[in-house]
């Protein structure tokens, strides 16, 4: 019949380029993770993620809210982000921390890929004052999540809303990977099978 779907001509279709892009695992700790929703799913993809932006040479920084009460990252997290320092913070944004901010302009990348916890809060502020210092903020939904998985619907809507691009882990690491045939492309295949 002809029928043709409508665009809105405000969106811009963004193209992501992983010579752009930084890794962010935010809060992934030994207190804080037994408690989120799906726990062992989140970690299955949070895993997948890093050792595929490690194969794909993203640079990557990893937080850690209150590490005196909430434990250090996860020990399989850390070990997958082997070499990679932590930054510890007390805000809930990671933009309000000042170590974060020192080594997220040491990267000079305007992109970011974002994992981690909860959903609601750390993820959801960090988003919010990316989106204000005109970076763009790409959401990990499969590698995100927070105690209520309501919360994290609400969340990962509000961060839509706002202007950040939500995807899951298998579809950014092959756009970021691009062409097929690749020595990088085979190793995140077999990552994600």
């Amino acid at each position: 019949m002809g029928d043709t779907l409508a665009r809105n001509p405000e969106i811009i279709p963004v193209r992501i380029h992983r010579e752009d892009c930084s890794g962010l695992i935010i809060d992934v700790q030994e207190r804080l993770v037994p408690h989120m929703f799906r726990h062992h799913h989140l970690l299955h993809y949070i895993r997948i993620l890093i050792e595929g932006l490690q194969i794909l040479e993203v640079p990557m920084l990893i937080t850690e809210q209150y590490p005196k009460g909430l434990g250090p990252t996860l020990e399989p997290v850390k070990q997958a982000l082997k070499e990679i320092p932590v930054i510890e913070k007390s805000a809930f944004s990671c933009c309000d921390e000042p170590a974060f901010s020192r080594e997220a302009e040491k990267l000079n990348r305007k992109t970011w890929i974002i994992a981690g916890i909860e959903a609601h809060v750390c993820v959801l502020q960090t988003v919010m004052d990316l989106i204000s210092l005109n970076h763009i903020p790409i959401v990990v939904a499969d590698a995100t999540s927070s105690r209520n998985p309501v919360d994290k619907e609400v969340a990962m809507n509000r961060m839509r809303q706002e202007g950040a691009i939500v995807t899951t882990t298998e579809s950014i690491l092959f756009e970021l990977a691009r062409i097929s045939g690749t020595a990088a492309f085979k190793s995140i295949s077999k990552l994600v099978k």
